[in-house]
């Protein structure tokens, strides 16, 4: 498992794991925060766990968006499971108990806001133990015993690069929304002449996947009139093979909500695929080389590297179009606070950020209590006007989930460079 000194962050802002989590919480603060016991009579766990077999992110991602910010600790913990060079899976429970013990420090041993904490690490590092499958390559893990015990786990075949743990007034989601990109769910069908292989991926294995055959025509005689015959009987075929794959196709892509297509396959058939490819799928269609019979990993690995291939090129033409947007004062802004301000206002259509964003933004910024999340005061309020520390790169991703805008992630660092590694299309302009 790779470890790192990761950022921690605690209920009252983020603080790096070997520096200041010797804090403590003002005795006068904890004694005005809601208590444990005051929780609704009845409420229930509300605790999810999304297992390898997921098609999306979009479920869990939905729930964690729309999880209130609230006076007690919300854990964030996203790790690393993938085997190592021996085939050994990695135990999260010695880089937890290291990093919760660290963290625990920062409140007040007898205070609600430790005793949901406590709580959580009891939960979370049990399920670490015992719960994660051994075929998984990451986990991500969220939890508020003090939030009516909100627990949810997300295990995946895609790998987390790196362990890190949050401690904020909300689920901490750059990472989870930037995996939710990298590994899209799409289709991908080889075919020659007479058969089409269909597949359907999502966050980084297969979901389904089937073949479409056509009808052989076998030949007589050559020569002559037959011989032209026999080719118009070939022709008709490839052309009614062509046109059952992309029936298939078409359904496939409704019932799935399919917005990303790799053709691959006979340079015969392929042409056939795209005439009869309905107008509104041409434009997601990427054609590549690959062999017929190639095994669902490699097909896996081949279309995913296609597809993130396309993905840059198309990012870095969206950023070219914002700047120009921006220069001609159209509905574009660019910069950390102008993007934030926009979409406080719900007026970012798509927002792109930096996927490194998080490595130099490292520590906590303060931010205008208009623009941070509404964390509940003392009296369960959320009108103080006073200012609030958060991550911006995790704060800028998690209001345009609220907001219903899009996130689009930039690998390349130096395109937005120049604007502090964000930029946004706009709705509407003030």
């Amino acid at each position: 498992m790779r470890e790192r000194a990761v950022n921690i962050v605690s209920a009252t802002g983020y603080y790096s794991s070997h520096e200041v989590l010797d804090r403590r919480l003002h005795a006068s603060q904890i004694s005005r925060s809601p208590r444990l016991e005051a929780l609704p009579k009845g409420s229930v766990m509300s605790s999810t766990i999304t297992d390898l077999s997921a098609t999306s992110m979009g479920e869990p991602l939905a729930r964690l968006v729309a999880f209130e910010p609230t006076t007690f600790p919300v854990l964030s913990v996203y790790l690393n499971t993938q085997p190592d060079q021996h085939g050994r899976t990695p135990e999260a429970a010695p880089y937890l108990h290291r990093e919760f013990k660290a963290l625990a420090r920062t409140w007040v041993p007898s205070s609600p806001e430790r005793h949901s904490f406590d709580r959580d690490v009891e939960r979370i590092v049990s399920y670490a133990t015992d719960k994660i499958d051994p075929a998984a390559n990451g986990v991500a893990i969220f939890a508020c015993w003090g939030g009516e015990e909100f627990f949810e786990a997300i295990q995946l075949t895609t790998p987390i690069s790196d362990n890190r743990v949050y401690a904020y007034n909300q689920p901490h989601l750059f990472q989870l929304a930037h995996l939710d990109e990298q590994y899209p769910r799409y289709a991908a069908v080889l075919t020659d002449t007479n058969t089409a292989r269909i597949f359907v991926f999502g966050l980084g294995h297969v979901i389904d996947a089937e073949e479409v055959k056509g009808k052989k025509v076998h030949r007589v005689k050559v020569g002559g009139w037959s011989q032209a015959r026999y080719q118009r009987r070939v022709g008709n075929a490839h052309q009614e093979h062509a046109k059952e794959v992309i029936e298939r196709l078409g359904q496939i892509v409704h019932e799935d909500h399919i917005s990303h297509i790799i053709l691959a396959g006979d340079s015969t058939v392929i042409p056939l695929l795209q005439e009869q490819m309905p107008q509104e799928m041409v434009s997601m269609v990427e054609v590549m080389k690959l062999d017929i019979q190639a095994s669902e990993q490699d097909v896996l690995t081949a279309t995913l590297a296609k597809l993130q291939e396309q993905e840059a090129k198309t990012t870095g033409e969206k950023v070219n179009r914002v700047m120009q947007q921006y220069r001609a004062r159209g509905l574009a802004v660019v910069g950390l606070q102008e993007t934030l301000e926009a979409l406080a206002n719900g007026q970012v259509e798509e927002l792109l950020i930096s996927s490194g964003m998080e490595e130099t933004h490292l520590l906590p910024e303060e931010v205008e209590a208009v623009l941070a999340p509404e964390i509940p005061d003392s009296d369960g309020g959320t009108k103080s006007e006073k200012p609030r520390q958060a991550s911006l790169p995790d704060l800028l991703v998690t209001k345009a989930k609220q907001t219903g805008a899009t996130v689009t992630f930039v690998e390349d660092a130096v395109l937005l460079e120049s604007t502090g590694g964000v930029a946004a299309f706009l709705r509407w302009r003030r």
